[in-house]
């Protein structure tokens, strides 16, 4: 019984997420010219976005492996591939990438039976990138030499990221003090393992630092080719300005009202790129491109498992949650 519950849930989710989408699209279309954004897709070469593909796929190798620095090297390099192509593929189906990396994580409890592990990994994986984003985002304010967004930004990052920190400082001593307001409150053991989890995670600065850089190396590859996709469609925006406003459009795009970011990243995008003059109708148009870049990925991470004879592991993130 619990199981139709769960698949109505989702559906019920993905439609939600599919109409915000199809309402946003809708909205832009009806704001720009559709000729205009056509143009920006006639425009860029066929080349440009297999190989923009290509490099999209070698970074998320990237991001594999450098999930797997936190996860351990008991995790194997080729499963913490596939795991990651398998959590690609699970946002084609599952509504926003929480899903991807549920699946992702219940490839990683098939591998390592260790939940809390997974679960602490997978959470600091997440702010790990989101603060590689925003650190991106402050460095294209500065390329853009304009002073007062500069500071404004610059003080506001600094802010999120000390709150990021201290939130993570605090978390493992916490965490535990639910059972103390609440004894009755189930799943204390597991509690007490996550925390664990995450102190031996906060007990290792030279590793977070690596990964950060590891992150902020891919993500800066990521915001690249989607730039060049964004000059081939003729967004006619530099890089400075894009590096402010594409990790802030990803961000943005995370909320839980469109598919994926499905045109809610474009309709953002576009907005922060106007006052610096870019092509909005060619923005979108290079924000479409990268959607259907990222429907790829998913396409081919979905080739992966069935070559390897495997399916997605929706089962596995049950486990995970119990930390069995």
């Amino acid at each position: 019984m619990a199981q139709p519950q769960h698949t109505s849930r989702i559906s019920r989710k993905w439609m939600i997420r599919a109409t915000g989408s199809a309402l946003l699209l809708i909205l832009l279309f009806w704001l720009l010219p559709w000729d205009a954004v056509i143009a920006g897709f006639r425009s860029t070469p066929p080349a440009v976005f297999v190989s923009v593909f290509a490099i999209f796929l070698l970074a998320h190798v990237g991001a594999a492996l450098k999930w797997r620095l936190l996860l351990g090297h008991d995790m194997p390099v080729v499963a913490a591939i596939r795991a990651h192509f398998a959590g690609l593929a699970a946002n084609l189906c599952l509504p926003g990438a929480i899903g991807g990396d549920a699946v992702r994580a219940g490839l990683a409890q098939s591998s390592l039976q260790d939940g809390p592990r997974v679960v602490a990994v997978a959470l600091v994986d997440r702010v790990i990138d989101m603060l590689a984003l925003l650190t991106l985002s402050v460095i294209g304010i500065i390329l853009t030499r304009d002073a007062g967004t500069e500071f404004s930004v610059i003080l506001q990052s600094l802010a999120l990221l000390a709150l990021a920190v201290a939130g993570f400082l605090a978390l493992p001593h916490l965490l535990p003090k639910l059972w103390t307001l609440i004894p009755s409150l189930p799943g204390r053991g597991f509690a007490d393992r996550l925390s664990s989890s995450f102190r031996l995670l906060a007990g290792r600065p030279a590793l977070l630092v690596s990964v950060f850089l590891a992150s902020t190396a891919v993500q800066l590859v990521l915001v690249s080719i989607a730039w060049w996709l964004a000059v081939a469609a003729g967004a006619g925006v530099a890089f400075g300005p894009w590096l402010f406003a594409w990790p802030l459009a990803k961000l943005v795009a995370v909320l839980p009202v469109s598919l994926n970011g499905l045109g809610l990243r474009e309709a953002t995008l576009a907005g922060f790129l106007l006052p610096f003059g870019a092509h909005a109708p060619a923005v979108v148009a290079a924000g479409l491109m990268w959607q259907a870049v990222l429907f790829a990925a998913g396409g081919f991470g979905a080739l992966v498992l069935v070559m390897t004879g495997k399916g997605l592991p929706f089962a596995g993130k049950k486990d995970v949650v119990r930390g069995e």
